[in-house]
Protein backbone atom coordinates (compact mmCIF):
# COMPACT_ATOMS: atom_id res chain seq x y z
CA UNK A 1 0.00 0.00 0.00
CA UNK A 2 1.27 3.45 -0.94
CA UNK A 3 -0.16 6.44 0.86
CA UNK A 4 -0.75 9.90 -0.64
CA UNK A 5 -1.61 13.15 1.14
CA UNK A 6 -4.10 15.93 0.50
CA UNK A 7 -4.90 18.34 3.33
CA UNK A 8 -7.95 19.82 1.58
CA UNK A 9 -10.22 16.76 1.46
CA UNK A 10 -12.82 15.73 4.02
CA UNK A 11 -16.09 13.78 4.30
CA UNK A 12 -17.82 16.18 1.92
CA UNK A 13 -15.28 15.73 -0.90
CA UNK A 14 -16.48 13.72 -3.88
CA UNK A 15 -13.52 14.11 -6.24
CA UNK A 16 -10.30 16.11 -6.47
CA UNK A 17 -7.19 16.61 -8.61
CA UNK A 18 -3.59 16.14 -7.55
CA UNK A 19 -1.11 18.92 -8.23
CA UNK A 20 1.28 18.70 -11.19
CA UNK A 21 4.19 17.19 -9.24
CA UNK A 22 2.09 14.49 -7.59
CA UNK A 23 0.19 13.80 -10.82
CA UNK A 24 3.42 13.20 -12.69
CA UNK A 25 4.65 10.85 -9.95
CA UNK A 26 1.40 8.85 -10.04
CA UNK A 27 1.10 8.57 -13.82
CA UNK A 28 4.70 8.60 -15.07
CA UNK A 29 6.62 6.97 -12.22
CA UNK A 30 4.04 4.61 -10.72
CA UNK A 31 2.35 4.07 -14.10
CA UNK A 32 -1.14 4.30 -12.65
CA UNK A 33 -4.03 4.47 -15.10
CA UNK A 34 -7.75 5.16 -15.10
CA UNK A 35 -9.64 2.73 -12.87
CA UNK A 36 -6.66 2.11 -10.56
CA UNK A 37 -7.07 2.69 -6.83
CA UNK A 38 -5.10 5.18 -4.73
CA UNK A 39 -5.07 5.59 -0.95
CA UNK A 40 -5.06 9.16 0.35
CA UNK A 41 -5.07 10.70 3.83
CA UNK A 42 -5.78 14.26 4.91
CA UNK A 43 -3.51 13.91 7.95
CA UNK A 44 -6.51 14.17 10.27
CA UNK A 45 -7.01 10.45 10.78
CA UNK A 46 -9.01 9.69 7.65
CA UNK A 47 -8.10 7.29 4.85
CA UNK A 48 -9.78 7.75 1.48
CA UNK A 49 -9.85 4.98 -1.10
CA UNK A 50 -9.95 6.69 -4.48
CA UNK A 51 -10.38 5.64 -8.11
CA UNK A 52 -8.50 7.41 -10.89
CA UNK A 53 -10.92 8.96 -13.36
CA UNK A 54 -8.40 10.96 -15.43
CA UNK A 55 -4.80 9.74 -15.62
CA UNK A 56 -3.00 12.85 -16.88
CA UNK A 57 0.56 13.57 -15.78
CA UNK A 58 -0.47 17.22 -15.39
CA UNK A 59 -3.80 16.71 -13.64
CA UNK A 60 -4.49 13.28 -12.20
CA UNK A 61 -8.12 13.33 -11.06
CA UNK A 62 -9.71 10.83 -8.69
CA UNK A 63 -13.14 10.04 -7.29
CA UNK A 64 -13.48 9.02 -3.64
CA UNK A 65 -14.95 5.53 -3.38
CA UNK A 66 -14.87 4.99 0.39
CA UNK A 67 -13.62 6.49 3.64
CA UNK A 68 -12.41 5.03 6.90
CA UNK A 69 -11.17 6.69 10.06
CA UNK A 70 -8.12 5.77 12.13
CA UNK A 71 -8.91 6.29 15.80
CA UNK A 72 -6.52 8.65 17.59
CA UNK A 73 -4.40 7.27 20.39
CA UNK A 74 -5.52 7.60 24.00
CA UNK A 75 -2.75 10.12 24.69
CA UNK A 76 -0.97 13.06 23.09
CA UNK A 77 2.84 13.20 23.01
CA UNK A 78 4.40 16.64 22.69
CA UNK A 79 8.18 16.60 22.20
CA UNK A 80 9.92 19.89 22.94
CA UNK A 81 13.41 19.46 21.55
CA UNK A 82 16.30 21.88 21.07
CA UNK A 83 17.67 22.16 17.51
CA UNK A 84 20.83 20.19 16.80
CA UNK A 85 23.97 21.76 15.35
CA UNK A 86 23.50 19.80 12.13
CA UNK A 87 20.11 20.02 10.44
CA UNK A 88 20.18 16.41 9.24
CA UNK A 89 20.27 15.12 12.83
CA UNK A 90 17.11 17.03 13.72
CA UNK A 91 15.43 15.81 10.55
CA UNK A 92 16.37 12.25 11.52
CA UNK A 93 14.63 12.80 14.86
CA UNK A 94 11.54 14.19 13.13
CA UNK A 95 11.37 11.23 10.78
CA UNK A 96 11.74 8.54 13.43
CA UNK A 97 9.49 10.28 15.97
CA UNK A 98 6.74 10.48 13.35
CA UNK A 99 7.13 6.80 12.53
CA UNK A 100 6.96 5.82 16.21
CA UNK A 101 4.02 8.07 17.02
CA UNK A 102 4.61 11.66 18.14
CA UNK A 103 1.68 14.08 18.15
CA UNK A 104 3.31 17.50 18.36
CA UNK A 105 6.85 18.88 18.09
CA UNK A 106 8.21 22.22 19.25
CA UNK A 107 11.80 23.27 18.52
CA UNK A 108 12.97 25.14 21.60
CA UNK A 109 15.83 27.65 21.68
CA UNK A 110 17.88 27.34 24.85
CA UNK A 111 20.76 29.20 26.50
CA UNK A 112 23.25 26.62 25.18
CA UNK A 113 21.69 26.14 21.74
CA UNK A 114 24.17 26.19 18.87
CA UNK A 115 21.44 26.79 16.30
CA UNK A 116 18.69 29.38 16.57
CA UNK A 117 17.06 29.09 13.15
CA UNK A 118 15.43 26.14 11.39
CA UNK A 119 14.13 25.42 7.90
CA UNK A 120 10.58 24.62 8.94
CA UNK A 121 9.40 24.10 5.36
CA UNK A 122 11.99 21.35 4.88
CA UNK A 123 11.12 19.89 8.31
CA UNK A 124 7.43 19.74 7.39
CA UNK A 125 8.28 17.76 4.26
CA UNK A 126 10.31 15.28 6.34
CA UNK A 127 7.38 14.76 8.73
CA UNK A 128 4.91 14.36 5.87
CA UNK A 129 7.10 11.81 4.11
CA UNK A 130 7.53 9.82 7.34
CA UNK A 131 3.77 9.84 7.97
CA UNK A 132 3.11 8.40 4.51
CA UNK A 133 5.93 5.87 4.73
CA UNK A 134 4.72 4.53 8.09
CA UNK A 135 1.07 4.45 6.93
CA UNK A 136 -0.13 6.79 9.65
CA UNK A 137 -3.17 8.96 9.00
CA UNK A 138 -2.42 11.64 11.61
CA UNK A 139 0.10 14.31 10.65
CA UNK A 140 2.08 15.53 13.68
CA UNK A 141 1.87 19.25 14.38
CA UNK A 142 5.13 21.15 13.95
CA UNK A 143 5.27 24.43 15.84
CA UNK A 144 7.51 27.38 15.08
CA UNK A 145 10.74 27.60 17.11
CA UNK A 146 10.30 29.33 20.45
CA UNK A 147 12.64 30.40 23.23
CA UNK A 148 12.70 28.36 26.43
CA UNK A 149 11.43 31.28 28.51
CA UNK A 150 8.55 32.01 26.14
CA UNK A 151 7.53 28.36 26.06
CA UNK A 152 7.38 28.28 29.84
CA UNK A 153 4.98 31.23 29.84
CA UNK A 154 2.37 29.23 27.95
CA UNK A 155 -0.24 26.82 29.27
CA UNK A 156 1.32 23.38 29.73
CA UNK A 157 -0.98 20.47 30.55
CA UNK A 158 -0.42 16.76 31.04
CA UNK A 159 2.45 14.88 32.67
CA UNK A 160 5.59 16.96 32.24
CA UNK A 161 9.20 15.76 32.15
CA UNK A 162 12.60 17.33 31.60
CA UNK A 163 15.61 15.16 30.73
CA UNK A 164 18.84 16.86 31.79
CA UNK A 165 22.38 15.85 32.76
CA UNK A 166 22.77 17.76 36.03
CA UNK A 167 23.21 15.80 39.25
CA UNK A 168 20.17 15.24 41.40
CA UNK A 169 17.45 12.75 42.14
CA UNK A 170 15.76 11.49 38.97
CA UNK A 171 13.51 8.63 37.95
CA UNK A 172 13.94 6.68 34.77
CA UNK A 173 11.47 8.09 32.28
CA UNK A 174 9.91 4.69 31.62
CA UNK A 175 9.24 4.31 35.36
CA UNK A 176 7.77 7.80 35.75
CA UNK A 177 5.34 7.61 32.83
CA UNK A 178 1.65 6.99 33.34
CA UNK A 179 -0.01 5.22 30.38
CA UNK A 180 -2.85 6.82 28.43
CA UNK A 181 -1.88 10.30 29.64
CA UNK A 182 -0.98 13.39 27.65
CA UNK A 183 2.77 13.88 27.93
CA UNK A 184 5.27 16.69 27.35
CA UNK A 185 9.01 15.96 27.34
CA UNK A 186 11.79 18.54 27.22
CA UNK A 187 15.08 17.57 25.55
CA UNK A 188 17.91 20.09 25.62
CA UNK A 189 20.81 20.94 23.28
CA UNK A 190 24.20 19.20 23.22
CA UNK A 191 25.38 21.53 25.98
CA UNK A 192 22.33 20.61 28.09
CA UNK A 193 19.85 22.98 29.68
CA UNK A 194 21.31 25.77 31.78
CA UNK A 195 20.78 25.63 35.58
CA UNK A 196 18.42 28.59 35.23
CA UNK A 197 16.31 26.72 32.66
CA UNK A 198 16.21 23.58 34.78
CA UNK A 199 15.01 25.57 37.79
CA UNK A 200 12.36 27.32 35.69
CA UNK A 201 11.07 23.95 34.43
CA UNK A 202 10.99 22.43 37.91
CA UNK A 203 9.12 25.48 39.21
CA UNK A 204 6.62 24.91 36.39
CA UNK A 205 5.98 21.36 37.57
CA UNK A 206 8.28 19.39 35.28
CA UNK A 207 9.72 16.19 36.74
CA UNK A 208 13.43 15.54 36.20
CA UNK A 209 14.03 12.19 34.50
CA UNK A 210 16.88 10.05 33.27
CA UNK A 211 17.02 8.29 29.91
CA UNK A 212 19.68 5.80 31.00
CA UNK A 213 23.26 5.56 32.18
CA UNK A 214 24.96 6.98 29.10
CA UNK A 215 25.09 10.53 27.78
CA UNK A 216 23.06 10.75 24.58
CA UNK A 217 23.05 13.18 21.70
CA UNK A 218 20.01 15.42 21.54
CA UNK A 219 18.35 13.54 18.68
CA UNK A 220 19.09 10.15 20.25
CA UNK A 221 17.71 11.24 23.62
CA UNK A 222 14.55 12.48 21.92
CA UNK A 223 14.00 9.17 20.14
CA UNK A 224 14.61 7.20 23.34
CA UNK A 225 11.96 9.36 25.01
CA UNK A 226 9.45 8.86 22.19
CA UNK A 227 10.00 5.11 22.22
CA UNK A 228 9.63 4.99 26.01
CA UNK A 229 6.22 6.63 25.76
CA UNK A 230 5.19 4.27 22.95
CA UNK A 231 6.39 1.24 24.91
CA UNK A 232 4.50 2.20 28.07
CA UNK A 233 1.35 2.70 26.03
CA UNK A 234 1.47 -0.59 24.12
Amino acid sequence: MQLFYNSDIDNTTISFTFDKEESRHIVKVLRKKEGDKLFVTNGLGQLFTCEIIAASDHKCAVRIASTEKQLPSDFQLHMVVAPTKMNDRYEWFLEKATEIGVTEITPIICDHSERNTLKTERMTKVILSAMKQSLRYHLPKLNDPISFSEFMKGEIVGQKFIAHCEDGEKKLLKSALNPNSDTIILIGPEGDFSPKEIKLALDKGFQPVSLGNTRLRTETAAIVAVHSVAFVNE
